[in-house]
């Protein structure tokens, strides 16, 4: 059986709304006090306490911290979870969230990662609700995680550099790729903490997956929405057991035979194509009526992109008909994690077999930049990847 996790994020998601729902799911305060002292951070004391949303019960934290704490950049945190009498497993995914939160800061507002200064994000809350997180999953062991898509809310945010929109610019940076939905709320429904925490340690967004539930439990945030109770619930449940992790969608295949078109246009079709939405597209040699050599052109999309990349072809080929059928596919739960290794920051593809079982892939790209910049072989870099993935076991 695989544990599963199912974060229900309906009004938004924040580190302390993880954490209480955490708690209120049953895991125990004196566990998550214990992870704090870890830190050796000085008298900072957690509560939790029972709060009413909307009529429903759920669990709010607070971090009590000293003033004079003033841990404000990146290596400072990363410096500190080297210290930390933590497990190497949260001590490495810990750093991986404190990092990926650091490079959008750095992306935002175009300054180099050794500059970034976390400004409204509070440093010490975010190291106790990144590490708090890490820890109370990993004490549930939950194996697998699944997030609902994000709400996307409006308004603005005073910050010390004036108003800015919400969801606020590392929020959003951070979201690209993520499922939102929008909402009709007047305030910050997602902080970067908790996009930061949902984005790493997700492996897919999406509906509940199919469970036996075990453990319900709501995590409350701080404001109050008029219409809207603002709680995270969290769902614990026991999937089937499988041989795999692997889950099933029904995708489209777009085809067309192609026998008088100049074999130079297939390189911008491909361009067009990818930048369409589309999953994949093959090229394969054939012969058509009359013996003449041809080209198979397949694209594998989504449902709701078929429409869109059936024009490309028209427009962009010299084909006068495209074939279209659904097929099932099969694919193994992925996550792209990021390593450090000798030759910089590469992303990795962790790919889950089953519970026992995952293999990595290293991103190409990144591969090829970094082996140009040590002059080193490409396979160098992709090897080197590999061993910092395992050594750090990014799949906890």
């Amino acid at each position: 059986m695989t544990r599963i996790a199912y974060l229900d994020c309906f009004a938004g998601v924040s580190g302390d709304m993880l954490l209480g729902a955490l708690l209120d799911i049953g895991w125990d305060l004196a566990e998550l006090q214990a992870v704090v002292d870890a830190l050796k951070l000085g008298e900072i004391s957690i509560e939790a306490s029972p709060v009413k949303k909307h009529n429903l019960m759920g669990t709010q934290v607070t971090i009590h911290a000293p003033e004079t704490q003033s841990l404000r950049r990146p290596a400072e945190l990363t410096a500190l979870l080297d210290k930390a009498d933590i497990d190497e497993s949260i001590r490495s995914r810990a750093k991986e969230i404190i990092l990926k939160l650091a490079r959008v800061e750095a992306r935002v507002h175009g300054v180099n990662l050794e500059a970034v200064h976390f400004h409204e994000l509070g440093a010490i809350d975010t190291i106790v609700d990144v590490v708090g997180v890490v820890s109370g999953l990993e004490a549930l062991s939950v194996k697998q995680i699944v997030c609902s898509p994000l709400p996307w809310s409006h308004g603005t945010l005073k910050t010390e550099h004036g108003a800015i929109p919400l969801p606020g610019p590392a929020v959003t940076a951070l979201l690209e790729g993520v499922p939102v939905t929008g909402v009709d709320i007047h305030g910050e429904t997602v902080t970067p903490t908790g996009a930061a925490l949902v984005t790493v340690l997700t492996n897919k967004f999406g509906p509940m997956p199919d469970m036996t539930l075990s453990k319900i439990g709501y995590g409350a945030g701080s404001h109050d929405w008029p219409h809207l109770p603002n709680l995270l619930r969290l769902v614990i449940g026991e999937s089937a057991k499988s041989n795999t992790l692997a889950t099933s969608e029904t995708l489209v295949v777009l085809s067309s035979n192609i026998d008088d078109m100049n074999p130079e246009w297939y390189g911008p079709l491909a361009e067009a194509m990818f930048s369409a939405n589309a999953l994949d597209i093959w090229l394969t040699p054939t012969y058509m009526k009359k013996w003449r050599p041809a080209i198979m052109v397949e694209v594998l999309c989504k449902p709701e992109d078929a429409a869109g990349l059936r024009a490309l072809l028209f427009r962009e080929t010299t084909t006068l008909g495209v074939r279209e059928h659904h097929i099932s596919r099969w694919a193994l739960l992925r996550k792209i994690s990021t390593v450090e290794t000798p030759y910089g920051s590469i992303r990795v593809k962790v790919a889950y077999i089953n519970d026992a079982e995952h293999k990595f892939s290293p991103e190409h790209d990144d591969c090829v930049v970094a082996a140009s910049k040590h002059n080193v072989s490409t396979r160098e870099v992709w090897l080197a990847a590999i061993e910092a993935a395992q050594l750090l076991n990014v799949t906890d």
